[in-house]
């Protein structure tokens, strides 16, 4: 999974990404101290793995993982050439969903480029460089397009699209918010990899006094909560500075941070549970002596489309895939038991893997 991270200058969000993937990105009172996109990997927690393996003895255990991309504040403009301009937006086109930081508290001794917080007002100025920049997209497109769509229908209909999703776009909707249910034009519009067609997770950044009541005292956290709701947006609230402490801490001072905040888990935490609701996300489990693993796949992903993402080879030659519960596997201590007490699936083509199956695949070429 790959999220991109933006927002204007100065909302924390180099801070929080420092937090996050501890890349160490530049992140200073300033607009545009980011200037080159930073990447980060970061491994997904889940104590299951640690747990099998145990069990296994495991020489090996490897995290699912979500790879972060930091890119400089935007601001009003960007689009034509003001700050940075909107040259790094190019870097977060091949993300599954983009992390929206926005800042929700007061501070006078940090500038808003804007001079005063309003969120609404910076996701709309964030949101209409996205467009801006989609609408480039297009344009080019249609450019190519052109050439050829009079003498070929499929062109033809595909420029009638673009030129239709232009206009939405330049009208101040989201492309997300264009419908169709022709299947050529569906394919089309995943083809042109829109910004405003990605999913989006605003992190509502505060300050330390509203985390225990999970901002619900904040009216700028309320004002972002009500228009995620609107648009289908997921929304975690975290303090950007609490996070840069937390990630500088072993995993016990963490948790007893964390307790001493009145808090049950970390931004991180937050932030890749949204993740994974928002994407339709779950992580099945392989386990054995040489290695304990997680792999990411989508809700409703079949047993050989998730074998296919240990190996190809593991889809094409598909027999079966036996499976246990990871709990009930740790309640048992081991497979033998679990088989004896009927609890090891022996499950075919069209059995929909499940979060925390543990699953042994089996398969022929």
């Amino acid at each position: 999974m790959k999220l991109g991270i933006v927002g204007l200058p100065n909302v924390g969000k180099s801070t929080l990404f420092n937090s996050l993937t501890k890349a160490g990105a530049e992140s200073a009172n300033y607009p545009f101290c980011t200037i080159d996109p930073n990447v980060g990997v970061v491994a997904v927690p889940d104590e299951r793995l640690n747990k099998l393996a145990q069990l296994y003895d495991s020489d090996k255990v490897t995290p699912a993982v979500i790879e972060f991309v930091d890119i400089a504040g935007l601001v009003k403009g960007a689009s034509k050439g003001e700050g940075l301009g909107n040259q790094f937006l190019s870097n977060i086109r091949e993300v599954d969903a983009i992390v929206h930081v926005v800042r929700c508290f007061e501070d006078t001794n940090i500038i808003h480029v804007d001079g005063s917080i309003s969120p609404i007002r910076d996701i709309e100025t964030i949101n209409l460089e996205l467009i801006f920049s989609d609408v480039e997209i297009l344009d080019r497109r249609i450019s190519k397009v052109t050439r050829g769509a009079n003498n070929d229908k499929t062109l033809a209909k595909e420029l009638a699209l673009l030129n239709s999703i232009k206009a939405h776009l330049e009208s101040g909707k989201l492309a997300k918010s264009y419908e169709t249910d022709d299947e050529d034009e569906l394919g089309w519009i995943k083809e042109y990899n829109l910004l405003t067609n990605k999913p989006v997770i605003f992190a509502a950044n505060v300050k330390e006094d509203d985390l225990a009541d999970d901002g619900a005292a904040n009216e700028n956290v309320a004002k972002v909560r009500e228009f995620a709701a609107n648009e289908g947006c997921e929304v975690f609230v975290v303090c950007a500075q609490i996070e840069q402490e937390i990630s500088e801490l072993d995993d016990d001072e963490k948790a007893m941070f964390l307790e001493e905040l009145g808090l049950k888990e970390s931004g991180l935490d937050k932030l890749i549970k949204a993740s994974y609701s928002l994407l339709g996300l779950i992580s099945y489990l392989t386990a054995g002596k040489q290695e304990t693993r997680a792999w990411t796949i989508t809700k409703g992903t079949k047993a050989p489309g998730a074998a296919g993402k240990i190996h190809s080879d593991f889809e094409r030659g598909f027999i079966r895939a036996e499976v246990v519960n990871y709990q009930d596997l740790l309640d048992c201590g081991g497979t033998t038991v679990a088989k004896e007490k009927g609890l090891v699936g022996i499950e075919g083509k069209e059995y929909v893997v499940k979060d925390g199956d543990v699953i042994l695949f089996r398969f022929n070429v």
